[in-house]
């Protein structure tokens, strides 16, 4: 079975699941945009891996499916909020449930899916109950914790790049790798591993993020799926834009300051000059680099676990996929 084949067989078992318990009683207002946004697909990344890492450590998958449905259910609950808090109109293509519905749905229904997150643990025997819910209540503060510095950063002009990174760990590569560390406390994993494949999974959503950043510029529009430039257009202050303005000369760091203080109607040659900055100032490079850094942490901390050549392999050849991604 090629790698590809392997990871469908767990995105098709954890669908099954999902479908056979998400609710959908009454009131159908409540329960209607839950089933709509976890309808809505993706590569369900987060919930994969619990499955995943269950089985690399010896256990079963299904016995980590609750925990991957409070993953998913999380994750979920979290892009209804900050389509809320972004008034982004559209969500993998598809209308975002505050404009298919109202605004109140949208918090409700949201509010609704953090509490039925936390019910799915409630399948574990006790000790493991109080193990996971440990760990998802950190990572579910973090995450919120990131989209508050993400939203503080829009409106300063002093963003460091430690800082750049604390965010991006907390808004996004927390819930990888707790997703990771789940599936290895269902299997009874020794600490130390469970440890391990935490900070895997953690450096693995850095590389992750920071790519994106870098494909929201310069990937391609086709495959990527997004607006390129779509970050530059909304004046974020990405990883690449940080570097740029720590390595750029005079001219090029007051243009660049100048752009990002403009939303122009058509903004295509905004776009087009930042994107020269980046290039000029050796910005790309710096992220390239940084991008190699993070996986090569991640790398590291996979050699620190007791586990067989083959289930290595296969943790690696996810983690190298998933940076030579061009989507």
């Amino acid at each position: 079975m090629s790698e590809t084949q392997f990871i469908d067989t767990y995105r098709d078992g954890f669908v099954a699941h999902l479908e056979a318990h998400t609710p959908m009683t009454e009131p159908q207002n409540l329960y209607a945009p839950i089933q709509y946004i976890l309808g809505l697909g993706g590569k369900r990344l987060r919930p994969i891996l619990t499955l995943m890492t269950a089985e690399i450590f010896g256990g079963k998958a299904e016995d980590a499916m609750d925990a991957a449905l409070a993953v998913e259910m999380f994750h979920n609950f979290s892009l209804v909020h900050d389509d809320i808090m972004d008034d982004a109109p559209l969500r993998r293509g598809k209308v975002t449930v505050h404009e298919k519905w109202d605004l109140n749905t949208g918090i409700l229904s949201g509010d609704a899916m953090l509490i039925l997150s936390y019910q799915f643990f409630e399948s574990y025997p006790p000790e493991m109950y109080k193990e996971l819910t440990s760990l998802f209540s950190k990572t579910a503060i973090e995450v919120c914790e990131g989209q508050q510095y993400d939203v503080d950063f829009e409106t300063r002009d002093d963003v460091t790049i430690p800082e750049y990174l604390k965010m991006i760990e907390y808004k996004t590569s927390v819930l990888v790798a707790a997703a990771m560390k789940m599936g290895a406390l269902v299997a009874k994993a020794p600490q130390k591993d469970a440890d391990a494949i935490y900070e895997f999974g953690r450096n693995l959503g850095i590389a992750f993020q920071l790519q994106d950043d870098y494909l929201d510029a310069f990937g391609d529009p086709e495959s990527f799926g997004k607006q390129v430039g779509g970050d530059i257009r909304e004046n974020k202050k990405t990883f690449l834009y940080l570097k740029a303005l720590e390595k750029a000369n005079k001219q090029d760091k007051e243009s660049l300051l100048h752009l990002y203080s403009i939303k122009p109607e058509d903004s295509t040659a905004k776009v087009e000059a930042v994107k020269s900055i980046f290039v000029e100032s050796e910005a790309v490079g710096e992220t390239k680099e940084a991008i190699s850094a993070f996986t090569q942490k991640a790398f590291d901390e996979l050699e620190k676990i007791d586990l067989p050549k083959e289930s290595k392999a296969l943790l690696k050849k996810f983690g190298e996929d998933l940076m030579q991604r061009t989507v």
